[in-house]
């Protein structure tokens, strides 16, 4: 659960926004409001920040409190973090808190990082949820149990946290890097914590810790999306207006990192095939007048495709990947470049080059077309953001821990205004030898110190800050299936091509667009699934009109987000635009989909990657496990594009593919015909996109017929296979059975709710109440169940992480569960939350467009429509814990589970 993602206005400008409601009388007029976004305060010191949006019926509560690992004392890494677990196990009033957001339907997790923690819940909208919510968080506010036994309870699931990250090489490298450029300061401390300090804590510490920074003058409330802001105003004045104000003063840090007097350098020596770089450097605050800037330099020297590294580095060979990372924190952030390496590169002579590019990127000016294309690029994300009042209800603490909510919208006018000049001041004030991290100690007579000046306060910083009009809110859609169906457009293009267009106003007028194709056959695509993949992956990096670096700068001038992705028989894409840009999007994806040029540069360095990324594969518990797996269930030859293949198996297939067999495959297969689908949901003109779309695509015919490949059910025995990773702190464990049924078969919905009840729904499950939350053996375990549409292959199985000495009782408690549930069966209290959970899953799922863009691409290819959804949903709601116990009696078997486990079991 860590982190692994403003000045009043005249009424004027904000427009119509804002609906007309009043505060309650308690409250005076909002403190700030920005953009369509108001903020309260109460008497208790407690801030609270509405962001009301109709279009889509989702909500969401983020609670932000300010106190992250920055804020814990000696003997206390990890406290911030462990309280954000142990938040979860309840108060007095609420016993089960993960039971009863499951049973609501909300979606819900906590994260901690230096300077925060939040918590945030989205869902359907519903004024009743949105009331338990708010009473829920206030609850656990003040009265949560922060008692020993759940404290004893949760310790192995924490350790299990930090072991899984320390199996992550980068992750490693990265604090070590962080802990020696920090020797004072607490942002150089693991978030997760030391585990001396994690595993001894006292309970009386970690009270103190809760009751002295979880109170409402040190939180800011954030609800977002659909709602009644008067309703939501009461209910909060009801629920955290009704805290009392701490009589205590909050705890001020004030330790800050020297000035670095030299470079350093820290080694990390583990079992791995993968080499890595990082070069850090301290940098100002985030609120500082040049964090805008640093972030433009950021995205510069370390974009992909179009930054300086990767040009420089990955493009050549050197590097397989290179990227850069800026920390915009409370206090005088990092910014860090990574490079990852192939298997046996020089390393020294990588570092050399890349601190060469780094710290002497001024002898090669930076260009205005370089710094204007990172700008873009970040404020087009800025512009996609605020289409979401949700997703910047829980964006805004970062902001928050910043100082001020409207640090936000701030940040992203300082980066509109940030000029060449800005970003070669930074480079040569920042990027400095004496100021970095990764190298080694040499005595020199030529000092270089940087010192950080002191950011100005959130208030000295919004002095000249003047918001924006907020954006057009949209239409309150209905996601009912009958009006989904009764408002989504139907047709076919003449190549037979299907597509559906589901008009509807959204916010900012935003657009999703989602095509599938799906190509050849298994006897023609015998021995082309690589080259099948590789021409999938290479589709976005070049075409006729754009190359690769010019392809990224048009998706920011459109402020569009493309993802296109192949495989031997689907090609995927995936985009989002606006309403004034669509169609120059559609005309982009035809130009990729159609005419790509496959560059033989960018498919040296593609192969490269992924023969780098198939080593690093092969030391990893979870990737060999699940290799092992997917080996015994294969069900087709070798060559045929379903088989499973190993890990050698695909090192040899992607050295020996040659650039003439992807344009082959493109000339072979791609085109469009019976199998393709193609989805519209947003702000459109149906008959615009379907005329443009019929012009860019209508004469594109397959040059092979597409024939779907049919699934079959294999029956295998049962095995149970140890295998060996050294030096991995983390174990994983996959289980698996084959299903003969599809999803039209009668106990199709029972299974799915049974497998919901047992593991699927995460935290709170059966396997999650035992494994996770009373043994306290993994942070992550889970079951999941799924069935074929068309054939009778279905599968059932189950994944954990665990330390190696625990997967043992994993495996034990794994197979008494599945058992219990099969001859005890599940309550009636146990059906109905479950069922209501999902329901309401499904409610919110519709209510998002990116969601729903996929179902009804999904159903023109099943041939279903929103209306046989509604049917299933009918049978959820005939189930009885009978009729769940006895498909689960009848198909899953314990002893039938064929089961896999990575990790380091050497005596």
């Amino acid at each position: 659960m860590q982190r692994r993602l403003r000045a009043c206005v005249v009424v004027l400008l904000l427009g119509s926004a804002w609906p007309l409601w009043a505060a309650p009388p308690q409250l005076d007029a909002p403190v700030h409001e920005a953009e369509g976004i108001r903020e309260y305060r109460f008497d208790n010191g407690l801030a609270l920040v509405l962001f009301p949006d109709t279009s889509k019926p989702v909500t969401t509560v983020n609670v932000t409190y300010r106190v992250g690992s920055r804020h814990e004392g000696y003997g206390e890494t990890g406290m911030a973090h462990l309280l954000e677990h142990l938040v979860f196990k309840g108060t007095p009033t609420h016993t089960d808190i993960p039971g009863e957001m499951r049973r609501r339907g909300v979606r819900f997790n906590g994260t901690t990082w230096l300077d925060r923690t939040n918590y945030f819940a989205s869902f359907s909208t519903d004024a009743d949820t949105l009331d338990w919510v708010l009473r829920m968080e206030a609850d656990r506010m003040v009265n949560s149990r922060i008692a020993r036994e759940d404290l004893d309870s949760e310790m192995t699931v924490v350790r299990n946290e930090m072991e899984s990250g320390e199996n992550n090489p980068v992750r490693a490298l990265m604090q070590r890097v962080m802990g020696a450029a920090y020797q004072w300061h607490n942002y150089g401390n693991s978030t997760i914590g030391a585990r001396s300090d994690v595993e001894n804590v006292p309970i009386d510490r970690l009270q103190a810790f809760y009751r002295t920074w979880y109170q409402p003058d040190n939180a800011v409330l954030v609800i977002a999306g659909d709602f009644d802001p008067a309703q939501a105003l009461a209910a909060v004045g009801e629920s955290f207006g009704a805290l009392p104000k701490p009589t205590r003063a909050l705890p001020v840090t004030y330790t800050r990192e020297p000035a670095q007097d030299g470079e350093r350098h820290v080694v990390v020596r583990r079992v791995g095939r993968t080499p890595y770089l990082v070069a850090g450097y301290h940098i100002p605050a985030g609120r500082h007048d040049d964090s805008a800037a640093v972030a433009v330099l950021s995205q510069v020297l370390g974009s992909t495709p179009g930054g300086r590294l990767h040009r420089r580095l990955v493009e050549p060979g050197r590097a397989t990947g290179a990227s850069a990372s800026a920390l915009a924190m409370d206090e005088p952030g990092y910014l860090s470049f990574v490079a990852e390496a192939p298997e046996g590169s020089d390393l020294d002579a990588l570092q050399t080059e890349l601190l060469a590019l780094v710290e002497d990127a001024t002898t090669t000016p930076f260009t205005e077309a370089e710094v204007d294309d990172a700008k873009q690029r970040m404020l087009a994300g800025y512009e996609r953001a605020m289409r979401d009042p949700n997703a910047i209800g829980v964006a805004l603490s970062e902001a928050i821990a910043q100082g001020d909510w409207r640090l936000l919208l701030r940040t992203r006018d300082r980066l509109d205004a940030v000029t060449v000049n800005d970003v070669t001041r930074v480079a040569q004030a920042y990027l400095r030898r004496d100021n970095r991290t990764t190298g080694q100690f040499l005595p020199t007579d030529a000092v270089e110190r940087v010192t950080i000046t002191e950011a100005p306060t959130a208030d000295a910083a919004l002095q000249d800050f003047v918001p924006r009009a907020a954006l057009d809110a949209g239409e309150a859609f209905d996601p009912s299936y009958a009006n989904i169906d009764a408002r989504t457009k139907i047709s076919t293009l003449s190549n037979g091509a299907k597509l559906a267009v589901l008009d509807k106003a959204t916010r900012g007028n935003s657009v999703q667009v989602r095509m599938n194709l799906r190509l050849g056959d298994a006897q023609r695509l015998h021995d082309r699934a690589i080259a099948g993949q590789m021409a999938g992956t290479l589709l976005m990096r070049g075409s006729e009109g754009f190359d690769r670096a010019a392809l990224s700068r048009q998706l920011t001038s459109l402020r569009s987000t493309l993802s296109v992705g192949g495989t031997a028989t689907t090609v995927t894409v995936a985009a989002t635009t606006d309403r004034e840009h669509v169609g120059a999007l559609l005309d982009l994806v035809a130009d990729v989909l159609r005419k790509p040029t496959f560059p033989d540069s960018e498919f040296t360095q593609l192969r490269s990657q992924q023969l780098t990324g198939i080593r690093s594969s092969m030391s990893e518990p979870g990737a060999v496990a699940n290799q092992a797996l997917s080996q015994h269930f294969n069900a087709f030859p070798k060559g045929h594009p379903y088989h499973a293949t190993t890990f050698e198996d695909r090192i040899a297939q992607v050295e020996g593919l040659q650039l003439e067999d992807v344009g082959a495959f493109h000339r072979d297969f791609y085109g469009m015909g019976e199998g393709a689908t193609i989805a519209v949901v947003g702000d459109v003109d149906p008959d615009a996109v379907r005329t443009q779309l019929e012009d860019l695509f209508g004469d594109w015919a397959l040059p092979t017929p597409f024939v779907r490949i049919e699934t079959p059910y294999v029956a295998r025995e049962p095995v149970r296979q140890t295998l060996v990773t050294p030096d991995k702190a983390n174990a994983t464990l996959v289980a698996r059975q084959s299903l003969q049924i599809n999803q039209d078969h009668a106990d199709y919905p029972a299974l799915l709710i049974g497998n919901y009840i047992l593991g699927g729904s995460g935290m709170k499950s059966r396997l999650g109440d035992r494994i996770r939350q009373r043994e306290g053996l993994s942070y992550g375990v889970g079951s999941n169940f799924s069935a074929s549409v068309f054939d009778d292959a279905g599968a059932f199985g189950v994944s954990a992480i665990a330390a190696p000495e625990n997967m043992a009782q994993v495996e034990t408690a794994m197979r008494e569960e599945l058992q219990r549930i099969r001859s005890e069966g599940i309550t009636q209290a146990e059906l109905d939350d479950a069922r209501e959970g999902m329901l309401r899953a499904r409610r919110t799922s519709r209510a998002n467009d990116p969601e729903l863009v996929g179902m009804l691409d999904s159903n023109l290819y099943t041939g279903r429509d929103m209306a046989y959804s509604a049917a299933f949903e009918d049978k959820l709601r005939a189930l009885t814990p009978e009729a769940v116990r006895a498909a689960m009696e009848r198909h899953l078997q314990p002893e039938a589970l064929s089961v896999f486990i990575g990790g380091d079991f050497r005596d």
